[in-house]
C-alpha cells in the first residue's frame, strides 16, 4: 500500500463546512470565494441554498394558540430544513447516488438537482466532496465537519442587509443576535474545527487559505462522534428532565398546598388530613419519578432543538392536578 493510498482509508470522503453568522454577515460571498477556490484543489463543492430550496412561505411566520388563550410565533422552516438534511444524508450514505426529494417535502426538485449537479464524478476513486452550509447540521459518523463563524458588527450587517433586493426584517436580525452563538469546542465536541473570521471588512486572501486548511483537516481527519454525540444528548436529555422535574415540583407542591386549605376551610377531621397529607404526598413521589423517566427514556429528543421545560412542566402539573383533585375529593367524601 503506498503513503497515498493509506491516506485515503482514514481521509473522510467528505466534508460539511457550516457557515454561520448574521445576515449580510458575507457568508454567500466567503462561499462564493470557497467554491472558486476548492475548484483549484481539485475539489468537487457545493452550496446548499435554502432560499432556493425551501419555499418563501415556509419562512413566513403564523400565530397559534396553544389551548390557553397563549399565542406563539412559528413558521415551517423547521420541518423543510429536515427534508433538505434529509436529502444531503441520502446522498452522502448511499455511495452519492442522487436520491429523489420527498414529494410530501415541499423543498424545489429543480434547486436540489441543480445543488448537486456536476457532484456525482467519475466511477472509481472520486475527488473529496465539500457541502458548504449555511446551517448547523447534524452528520453521520466518519464525515469531515467544520465551522466557520463570520464575526460581523450587527450596524454593518443591519447596513448590507438594506441594500439587498430582498432584505430580512431587520427586527429578525435583532432577534438572530440574542440567540446566535459562536463555536463552542469546550462545551461541543463536534466543534472542535472551527475558525472565526472578521467580516466586517473584506475577506483577505489568508482567510481563504484558513478556511481550505479547515476542510482540508477536516477531511484528513473525519470525526466519529457516535459515541460522543450519544454522551452529549444524554446530558442534555439529563438536564431537561431535571428541569421539567424541577419546575413540576414546584407546581405541585402549590396545589397541594392549595388542596390542604381547601380541605381545613371543609372541616376536615384532623385524622382525614393526616391521611390526605400522606396520599397527596406519594402521589406527587410517584408522578415525579413517573414524569422523569418518561423525559429522561420516551419523549423524542432531538439535540440542538429546544423543548419549551416551562410549557412541559405546567402540562405536567395540570395532570398532576386531576389526580389531586380525586384524592381530595375521596377524603372530603369519605363517611
Amino acid at each position: 500500500m503506498t503513503t497515498e493510498e493509506a491516506v485515503s482509508v482514514s481521509r473522510a470522503s467528505a466534508c460539511l463546512c457550516v457557515l454561520c453568522g448574521l445576515p449580510a454577515a458575507g457568508k454567500s460571498t466567503l462561499a462564493r470565494r470557497i467554491l472558486s477556490t476548492a475548484a483549484q484543489h481539485g475539489w468537487r463543492a457545493t452550496v446548499v441554498p435554502y432560499d432556493d430550496l425551501i419555499p418563501e412561505q415556509a419562512f413566513r411566520t403564523k400565530v397559534v394558540e396553544d389551548g390557553v388563550n397563549l399565542q406563539e410565533m412559528h413558521t415551517e422552516w423547521k420541518s423543510h430544513r429536515q427534508a433538505v438534511l434529509y436529502c444531503i444524508e441520502q446522498f452522502l450514505q448511499k455511495s452519492e447516488i442522487l436520491p429523489e426529494v420527498p414529494s410530501s417535502s415541499g423543498i424545489s426538485v429543480a434547486a436540489w438537482e441543480q445543488c448537486t449537479q456536476g457532484l456525482m464524478g467519475p466511477k472509481g476513486l472520486k475527488p473529496p466532496l465539500v457541502f458548504l452550509l449555511d446551517d448547523n447540521f447534524y452528520y453521520p459518523n466518519s464525515l469531515g465537519f467544520c465551522q466557520v463563524y463570520l464575526q460581523c458588527d450587527l450596524e454593518s450587517c443591519i447596513s448590507r442587509n438594506q441594500s439587498r433586493s430582498q432584505p430580512v426584517p431587520t427586527e429578525v436580525i435583532l432577534e438572530m443576535v440574542k440567540r446566535l452563538e459562536s463555536p463552542n469546542p469546550q462545551k461541543n465536541s463536534w466543534e472542535i474545527n472551527s475558525i472565526t473570521l472578521n467580516s466586517t471588512g473584506t475577506v483577505s486572501k489568508s482567510d481563504i487559505q484558513r478556511v481550505m486548511e479547515l476542510i482540508s483537516s477536516a477531511l484528513n481527519n473525519p470525526l466519529s462522534l457516535g459515541e460522543d454525540n450519544k454522551e452529549q444528548k444524554d446530558a442534555d436529555r439529563l438536564k431537561c428532565a431535571n428541569s421539567v422535574v424541577h419546575q413540576a415540583d414546584q407546581a405541585c407542591r402549590r396545589l397541594i398546598s392549595e388542596a390542604m386549605k381547601t380541605a381545613r376551610e371543609n372541616k376536615v377531621p384532623p385524622e382525614r388530613m393526616r391521611s390526605l397529607a400522606a396520599q397527596l404526598s406519594e402521589s406527587k413521589a410517584t408522578f415525579l419519578h413517573n414524569l422523569r423517566k418518561h423525559f429522561l427514556h420516551e419523549v423524542p429528543f432531538i439535540q440542538g432543538e429546544e423543548i419549551n421545560v416551562e410549557h412541559a412542566a405546567k402540562r405536567a402539573a395540570e395532570i398532576f392536578n386531576d389526580d389531586l383533585k380525586e384524592i381530595l375529593s375521596r377524603i372530603m367524601n369519605d363517611k
